[in-house]
């Protein structure tokens, strides 16, 4: 694995945080403003900045037609953090689209053109 690879990797991690991250914020009550000051909003703010700028290292050597894809498998990630951390629902139909979604990674990141 490169360290382009892994900086995708790490992309993908810090954007999940930083998504987590507001969704903790965006819970709480009070208005907007209020939301937007709070540090969970303004974490995952910056993590998203970070995810950002490693992403940008992972596309040096990795094709977008793959990179940008690749990060669809936060997409899963957040499915099933939702359910545990904020008893969001995860029925059959959301199952099926986390295999069609790991099934198109899968493909594309071992993809040879």
């Amino acid at each position: 694995m490169t360290v382009y690879w892994v900086a995708l990797a790490a992309a993908i991690l810090t954007s999940l945080g930083g998504q987590v991250m507001l969704k903790a914020g965006a819970i709480a009550e009070g208005h907007f403003i209020a939301q937007l000051l709070r540090p969970s909003t303004i974490f995952g703010l910056v993590a998203y900045g970070g995810a950002a700028l490693l992403y940008i290292v992972a596309l040096r050597r990795i094709p977008m037609s793959v990179a940008l894809p690749c990060t669809a498998a936060s997409y899963v990630a957040v499915v099933v953090i939702g359910h545990l951390m904020f008893g969001e629902a995860l029925g059959a139909q959301k199952l099926a689209a986390i295999g069609l979604i790991c099934g198109g990674v899968l493909l594309l990141a071992t993809s040879q053109g």
